[in-house]
């Protein structure tokens, strides 16, 4: 150690976060034994951070991807001043305290995003890099530098060995995010063994061929070593660098490198011999050496005086770029622009229509240009899901003086793009997306086939844990995709994506459905939505016969009614399959019958609305109710009733053009028509 006070701040964090985990007897002691060294020269050096006021934009974003370690965040976040009390991380892990078991986003000061699982926190820390490179070229200019910050992360083995890590990294390489550092605690040790048994290649040679610079530290003890890697680091503005620190789990414990000291307390008595080990006074807990403290605190003013410059210089940018510094303002405060919607079109009737995939890249392109904020693209598919943002750039990496773009499609080289190419990298999608949310700026969306949500599954949960406003516009969304087959037709992907709490599942059943989609989208800022949108064209409904396509804000609306209003058999649908309903109701009534279609775009939506409501468009006293849907039949009974009827597909598809298939599968005007007639009768 450098010297002796270093020594105690360092101390200081490894044994508040050894209580913090005895007290609550869970939790897990190892990484902060090992890792304070590296935490510390960050915080202390590197991090521009004001703790008295988290949300500051221009702040570094610190991700601790190796979440189970959250005990050292907290004592990070304790010690440098945010507002987390002794008392708080006293409760580590017990009911209502801002110390939960592993960081959760929006709970805790100065936590900047939900980690865990692992792999996803690196994969976030892409996105908020990619996040700060966008807003600095687009705004910095003249000399004028109102957006420079960095992105550091820790990172462990299990983060390495997770996919999501892989496809991240392998992006951001590619984009050469060079303020992006992750300083990897390199311990041999995983949950459950040494990394020997499964973990055996090189990782420096893989992150330098994804375009990393790597660089080693000996010794994670060394702070002299760290700091200089930390600035090296730093200094190379064009690679992401992943710095390789040799640490020891439980360091200074009984069970050092051993996997025990990852995920359980060290118990009273290991406890005391690693205090001693280290020099701690072995009583009282949580203590709190003054000096120690009163270091960690300097971050407040370091703090204050960062803040502090950054606003003098917004407000020459200000009175330099009026404009630009509005805009810029708007997104940081997550604002809809006056106006942002003005120009969605209203789509004529058609009978042949288009597909909803086409219609929402319509509605896209009219939005973009008035919302800066909306920025995102596709896993590879924008010819397919329709999502490109025509004229507005690709994000892309700067190329140096005299290189080659190798076969680009001429969509421009640099970061003030916003359409984003993911690649074949579903998940890593979903996960950076979450961290361009929360960076700030940022309404972020990413697409691909519904079937490929499987992948990125994680995330879309994630992203609903933290309310945070993301938009997945999912595509092909259902068997009638045709001859690609089961390996590509969604069937249960609909019933499973409804499942997640605080998502928003939206399948709009025409054209102008799907603009009104996209306004709640926007709108819903507290919860990510999901658009499922057809591959297939879709009849755009005559709204001067039909209900209002507005009736989906509500999640389920009447879109055509029996002739009195007292429907005697209520037929409910969502997307494509609204249209056969309709067919069904209009053959039904001929015959006598009093028919209700509904609409029901987004179960989520409908129960949100009042009982009152619901009870308006389902009333309880008409039981005959036959739902329609392309998906597993999986929770339409809670509409339906116990004496209605659904028509799904419980069964993987088959490979057939999409007309053979919904023949095959009973989705025709007989079918629905006969089951309607059953209902009736039984």
């Amino acid at each position: 150690m450098s010297n002796a006070l270093d020594q105690q701040c360092i101390n200081l964090l490894r044994f508040l976060s050894v209580d913090m985990v005895q007290k609550a007897n869970s939790g897990h002691p190892g990484l902060p034994l090992g890792a304070a060294p590296m935490a510390y020269a960050l915080w202390t050096r590197q991090l521009k951070h004001n703790p008295a006021n988290p949300h500051w934009p221009d702040r570094d974003r610190f991700v601790l991807s190796a979440g189970h370690g959250s005990a050292l965040l907290y004592s990070l976040l304790f010690a440098t001043g945010y507002d987390l009390t002794l008392d708080d991380i006293k409760q580590f892990r017990q009911w209502g305290s801002k110390a939960p078991g592993h960081p959760e986003y929006g709970h805790t000061p100065g936590v900047e995003i939900t980690t865990g699982p692992l792999g996803q926190g690196l994969a976030n820390a892409v996105g908020m890099a990619i996040g700060e490179a966008h807003l600095a070229a687009r705004y910095n200019r003249g000399g004028h530098s109102v957006i420079d910050h960095r992105t550091w992360a820790i990172v462990s083995d299990g983060d390495l060995m997770e996919g999501v890590a892989s496809e991240a990294a392998s992006l951001a390489g590619h984009l050469k995010l060079g303020k992006l550092v992750c300083l990897y605690d390199d311990n041999y040790v995983t949950l459950a063994g040494g990394t020997d048994i499964t973990f055996s290649e090189d990782r420096a040679k893989r992150f330098e061929a994804y375009g990393w610079q790597t660089i080693h530290v000996a010794d994670g003890n060394d702070l002299v070593a760290i700091h200089a890697a930390l600035d090296a680091a730093r200094a190379d503005t064009t690679r992401p660098s992943l710095i390789l620190v040799r640490t020891h789990i439980g360091y200074g414990s009984p069970e050092q490198d051993t996997f025990k000291a990852h995920g359980s307390p060290l118990g009273v008595e290991d406890v005391r011999k690693t205090k001693e080990k280290l020099g701690w006074p072995v009583e009282p807990d949580f203590l709190l050496p003054p000096p120690a403290l009163a270091h960690f605190r300097e971050a407040l003013d370091r703090g204050v005086a960062a803040e502090r410059a950054w606003n003098s210089r917004m407000d020459v940018y200000t009175k330099t770029f009026p404009e630009l510094a509005t805009e810029l303002q708007g997104r940081l405060d997550g604002e809809l622009p006056l106006g942002w919607d003005a120009d969605i079109p209203v789509f004529p009737a058609d009978a042949k229509g288009l597909a909803t995939r086409v219609a929402g890249g319509k509605v896209m392109n009219a939005i973009a240009p008035k919302l800066p904020a909306l920025g995102g693209g596709s896993a590879d598919l924008d010819p397919s899901t329709h999502t490109a943002l025509k004229d507005l750039g690709d994000f892309n990496p700067p190329l140096a003086p005299g290189e080659d773009s190798q076969g680009s499609d001429g969509g421009g080289w640099s970061h003030a793009g916003r359409n984003l190419h993911f690649g074949v990298r579903e998940h890593a999608m979903g996960a950076i997306a979450n961290g361009l949310a929360v960076h700030g700026g940022f309404v972020p969306y990413g697409s691909t086939f519904l079937i490929f949500s499987d992948y990125m599954r994680p995330a879309i949960r994630l992203a609903a844990l933290m309310g945070l406003h993301v938009v997945h516009v999912f595509t092909h969304d259902s068997v009638a995709l045709g001859e690609d087959g089961p390996t590509h037709q969604p069937v249960e992907q609909l019933a499973s994506l409804r499942a997640i709490p605080n998502l928003s599942v939206i399948r709009p059943t025409d054209a102008n459905e799907t603009a009104v989609a996209w306004k709640v989208a926007l709108e819903s800022t507290k919860h990510p939505v999901l658009l499922a949108l057809t591959r297939q064209d879709v009849p755009t409904l005559d709204r001067t016969r039909y209900a209002s396509a507005d009736g989906l804000r509500k999640g389920a609306y009447v879109l055509s009614d029996a002739r009195d209003g007292k429907p005697s058999l209520i037929l409910i649908a969502s997307g494509s399959e609204v249209g056969l309903i309709l067919e069904a109701a209009d053959q039904l009534q001929a015959d006598g019958i009093a028919v209700r279609c509904v609409s029901m775009p987004s179960w989520e939506l409908f129960d949100a609305q009042p009982q009152s409501y619901r009870d308006e468009v389902l009333p309880p006293g008409v039981t005959a109710r036959l739902a329609v849907e392309l998906g597993v039949s999986q929770g339409w009974d809670r509409y339906t009733g116990a004496h209605g009827d659904m028509l799904g597909i419980d069964h993987f598809g088959a490979s057939a053009p999409a007309d053979v298939l919904l023949r095959e599968f009973g989705f025709t005007v007989a079918n629905v028509v006969a089951r309607a007639r059953a209902l009736l009768a039984g």
